[in-house]
């Protein structure tokens, strides 16, 4: 079948009940010699052996190397667990098939796992499967066999001209006012805007430095024993001294024989959800990346916007004076009292309560940056400019906005009309 790494010639054995069934198997040998598609010697891995390896191996280098955000990983590791494996992972990873996975994709729309969830799996395993051509575990990647599931593209919901003042009126009655400001008027993504530090912002002329963001990574367990962190169960008793939950293994037994239906049920060493409580943990906490993208996003500040930021640090020093020591020095534009990181929950929490305060519709934290491009766009700012400002890579990302800017749509209107019929 060729050499090995050590330069030794590459033997294949194959062996049958029958001389027809020994000479297929020979032939498909050659067939993969001669089109130099020749999977590595041994049993290859199971669907669920080779994720694991891909996330655990590939992916955690990439991560270290700062190819692949943590957040993605975490995000591959979360889909691979709940879908890939559940679904794939006892098929044999040559053996793999296309219908296999048409099969999967129709088990995650009939469970009401949204299209665009499906896509991203799918993307996923292709992933994993081109590295494992790559690599020699096998010889096709069957997910290039199959049309990819569709997912229609999110609307795109902007905040009008008159809501994003009204937040802005909200916003500066609260500490980390200038947030929302900076939010609907540069646009920049929610980790770039918690990530902004001063050392990237000039004050004199109103140029800023969105280079970076920050990013929560998720904890990992590292203890063998799944209890070893102290946390045995999930979700409390249903009553204080019930004597039916015993919380032992045969728990749901007891209650299946008295009628309950119990909830809970015991840690397990890869549960993410008190992996920061775990003596032995790994892989977490906060930390700032290159922003998404691999230009370097580089603003221009409003000069109203300019002021704000003038008096936000000044408030800001106050604070660190009152903290004193506890202060944490983090250069940080948007910080807790304690000069700390804010959490992305947190950030989340002040949105939706300006947003209640202030009368405006429910909305999420990015879409104060898709209200930032329609802006552009109905002042008639050009769509190259507005490109550079949200730093898309592609045009035809920015022009998504193009179809929402309804006074700019109705100016051409009465532009034409006029040509037309006079008045």
């Amino acid at each position: 079948m060729g050499v090995k790494a050590d330069g030794s010639p590459d033997r294949r054995h194959r062996k049958a009940k029958t001389e027809a069934e020994v000479t297929r198997k020979v032939q498909e040998l050659e067939k993969q010699r001669d089109s130099g598609q020749v999977a590595k010697a041994g049993r290859p891995p199971t669907v669920e052996q080779w994720i694991t390896e891909f996330l655990d191996v590939i992916c955690a280098r990439l991560v270290q190397s700062g190819k692949l955000a943590p957040r993605t990983l975490s995000d591959y590791r979360s889909k691979s667990k709940n879908w890939i494996i559940p679904l794939l992972g006892k098929h044999r990873l040559d053996k793999l098939a296309p219908e296999h996975l048409d099969t999967a994709y129709s088990t995650m729309l009939e469970r009401r796992l949204s299209p665009s969830s499906v896509l991203k799996v799918h993307r996923i395993l292709s992933r994993a499967l081109t590295i494992g051509v790559r690599r020699g575990r096998i010889t096709r990647n069957v997910a290039t066999l199959i049309d990819a599931p569709t997912a229609n593209p999110t609307e795109i919901e902007p905040l009008t001209l008159e809501e994003a003042r009204r937040i802005l009126d909200i916003a500066k009655t609260r500490r980390n006012g200038a947030r929302w400001s900076v939010a609907l008027s540069l646009g920049i993504r929610q980790g770039e805007a918690l990530g902004l530090r001063w050392s990237y912002v000039d004050l004199e002329t109103g140029q800023i430095k969105a280079w970076f963001q920050i990013q929560r990574t998720e904890w990992r367990h590292g203890c063998s024993d799944p209890h070893a962190c102290g946390q045995k169960w999930h979700r409390p008793p249903c009553k204080k001294n019930c004597k039916i939950h015993t919380h032992e293994p045969s728990c749901k037994e007891d209650c299946k024989k008295s009628g309950h239906t119990c909830y809970r049920r015991p840690c397990l060493k890869d549960c993410a959800a008190h992996a920061d409580k775990c003596p032995a943990k790994s892989g977490g906490g906060l930390e700032f990346r290159q922003r998404k993208g691999k230009s370097k996003l580089t603003l221009q500040c409003p000069p109203a916007l300019l002021a704000l930021l003038k008096e936000h640090r000044r408030l800001q020093a106050i604070e660190r004076l009152k903290a004193g020591d506890r202060w944490e020095d983090n250069d940080l534009v948007f910080a807790t009292r304690l000069g700390g990181p804010i959490e992305r929950t947190e950030d989340w929490k002040v949105w939706k309560s300006i947003l209640r305060q202030a009368k405006v519709r429910d909305a999420r934290v990015h879409d104060a940056r898709h209200t930032a491009a329609t802006l552009l766009i109905e002042q008639g700012v050009h769509i190259r400019v507005v490109q550079e400002v949200l730093g898309h890579t592609k045009v035809t990302t920015t022009e998504r906005y193009t179809h929402v800017a309804s006074l700019q749509m109705k100016d051409a209107s009465d532009r034409l009309g006029s040509a037309l019929w006079g008045g």
